[in-house]
């Protein structure tokens, strides 16, 4: 890797530790990732007893150390991840959310997943803001912009879209009608095109085009929805004649719900560039900034989606199935295998644009089984004998075409995209 900014890993004996291979928080540049956080008690390393509220607040609790740990307020986080293994909890984790974001709310992504660690009810994983950046970077005031647009929807628990430095975030939308209030008349190809239009009118409302954006997840109750969605999803990429003539496509990864909020089909987030960053950045730096996609024919390629996609001083990788690259199909083999095939992927996705896994600062599986995780473990641990990134972890009732594991990635990016240096 080029360039000369360092990353910073940390643990806190405040937080959950020795739970698995990664790190509680690692930081580059200006932004900071919290790796999933478990209802542990960090003295015992046991689940907390109690109900849904007790677990709820643990996870909360264990966030909050994290962040007091390297000099930041709850207000300094930009995005939750929640997921629950009953989205019927939604309303009591509710209760106890506010008591942590008591003001300002960050943007927020909420779904139900088929297991998670430990045999827990509850687990959130949140990226937060990084104003002093990482060596050799100099601490600076930046401010973070949360700003909402009446023309999709609102919440008091999340806020739309955050930004910080040059990156913005933008909350898992649903396909709610807002003439209603309510999920919009029709299948999946309706809502899908709800939630797209929503991310759509959110950036429209802060002027940035749907172009701009970096990363899509898309979070399905039903797999087989995909194909509709994907019809949908082309209508709106690429959306300009520049993005059309480059045949630019954000990554992606989509991720398989047991349930949504409202009783969604579909929910979709974004990870967007921010060009012309925030305070004190200079708005006139927006028009020279450049997102690169590229794409290696060493992992496997897709039309609907570019393999990385670097903007600034991060690059986001897609999803990466165990995809078997002389046959097209999902590898034969047992889970270990099909791991070593999604982190090989990924290896070369690295690697094609001169960085190392070491460069890696998040890591996001999801599991057919729960169960699986110790031989996931084994083999990830390969990977990453050294440094381990954070991490989030869970279990999907299915993935694409049968596999077994599925992996994203956010990669530091230290060289930049022009005309950072």
């Amino acid at each position: 890797m080029s360039g000369t900014i360092i990353k910073s890993a940390r643990n806190t004996s405040n937080a959950p530790q020795s739970l698995g291979p990664y790190t509680q928080s690692v930081a580059f540049s200006h932004y900071n990732n919290i790796a999933a956080q478990l209802p542990v008690d960090p003295h015992t390393g046991k689940l907390v007893g109690g109900d849904i509220k007790t677990q709820a607040r643990q996870c909360l609790a264990n966030i909050k150390a994290i962040v007091e740990s390297i000099g930041h307020v709850m207000d300094d986080v930009v995005k939750v991840t929640l997921f629950l293994q009953d989205i019927a909890d939604l309303e009591a984790v509710n209760t106890v959310y506010r008591e942590f974001f008591p003001s300002y709310v960050p943007t927020r992504t909420v779904l139900a997943v088929a297991a998670l660690p430990m045999g827990a009810a509850i687990e959130m994983d949140a990226i937060i803001s990084n104003g002093e950046g990482t060596l050799p970077q100099a601490p600076c005031p930046l401010v973070k912009l949360a700003r909402n647009s009446e023309r999709a929807p609102q919440s008091p628990l999340y806020t739309q879209t955050v930004a910080f430095s040059h990156y913005n975030n933008i909350a898992a939308q649903l396909p709610i009608d807002m003439a209603t209030g309510k999920l919009v008349s029709g299948g999946i190809k309706e809502q899908a095109a709800q939630c797209l239009r929503h991310i759509k009118t959110v950036l429209e409302s802060i002027d940035v085009p749907l172009d701009d954006i970096v990363k899509v997840t898309i979070y399905l109750t039903n797999l087989a929805d995909l194909d509709a969605v994907n019809e949908v999803y082309t209508t709106f990429f690429p959306d300009s004649a520049i993005a059309r003539a480059a045949a630019y496509m954000p990554a992606r990864s989509v991720i398989a719900a047991s349930a949504l909020p409202l009783g969604a089909l579909v929910q979709m987030d974004a990870v967007v560039s921010h060009g012309d960053g925030t305070p004190p950045q200079l708005v006139e730096d927006r028009h020279n900034l450049v997102i690169r996609a590229r794409n290696t024919d060493k992992a496997p390629r897709s039309a609907l989606h570019s393999q990385s996609v670097a903007f600034s001083h991060y690059n986001h990788i897609a999803g990466q199935l165990p995809v078997d690259l002389a046959t097209g199909k999902i590898l034969t083999g047992c889970i270990k295998e099909q791991t070593a095939q999604c982190l090989t992927h990924i290896k070369s996705i690295v690697e094609s644009i001169g960085h190392v896994m070491d460069d890696i600062v998040k890591v996001n599986i999801q599991l057919a089984t729960i169960d699986d995780l110790d031989a996931v473990n084994a083999v990830y641990s390969r990977y990453f004998p050294d440094y381990q990134p954070a991490r989030t972890v869970f279990a999907v009732r299915e993935l694409p075409a049968g596999a077994l594991i599925q992996l994203d990635a956010v990669m530091s990016n230290a060289e930049s995209t022009p005309p950072q240096v």
